[in-house]
């Protein structure tokens, strides 16, 4: 892959990292630094990216992983205080504010499943293989984030 096709996707990606990103970390400085150490990371290691198709799933594997760094390195719990920002209302992927909220207070395993299922349009099967997960798993994640969200909504 030359370097105008990486930048291309990962431009295409931009908005999925900063999501998934955010929704794992809820701190912008934070998260912006993750996705700029899985985008170097990807680039130094694209020698093993076996498809093409799958640069973005691969790329958010990556981006997960750094987050699950940065987590570790923070070595404290991520507090249910600290929100999402408001993103201005065309690029805003929650419809409103309610379920944006709700979808925060999401514990994270469940809330990164929500999200690149109902935001980022990720299949289950794609979903699967970003976290590597088993498939039932992807699917009872999403059932009881739903629930949880129907809870919070009423």
């Amino acid at each position: 892959m030359d370097i105008n096709t990486f930048e291309s996707l990962v431009l295409e990606s931009q908005d999925t990292l900063y999501r998934v990103s955010m929704s794992i970390l809820k701190n912008e400085q934070n998260a912006l630094d993750c996705v700029s150490d899985a985008i170097l990371n990807a680039y130094e290691n694209i020698h093993t990216l076996r498809r093409e198709e799958y640069f973005k799933t691969w790329l958010v594997r990556i981006l997960i992983n750094e987050c699950k760094k940065s987590l570790k390195k923070q070595k404290k719990e991520l507090s249910f205080d600290e929100r999402l920002p408001v993103l201005s209302s065309r690029d805003n992927p929650y419809q409103s504010v309610e379920i944006g909220e709700a979808i925060n207070n999401l514990p994270e395993k469940i809330r990164l499943v929500v999200i690149m299922f109902y935001v980022e349009d990720y299949s289950i099967k794609e979903i699967k293989r970003t976290l590597n997960i088993p498939e039932g798993t992807v699917k009872s994640r999403l059932s009881k984030g739903r629930n949880l969200l129907k809870e919070q909504l009423k």
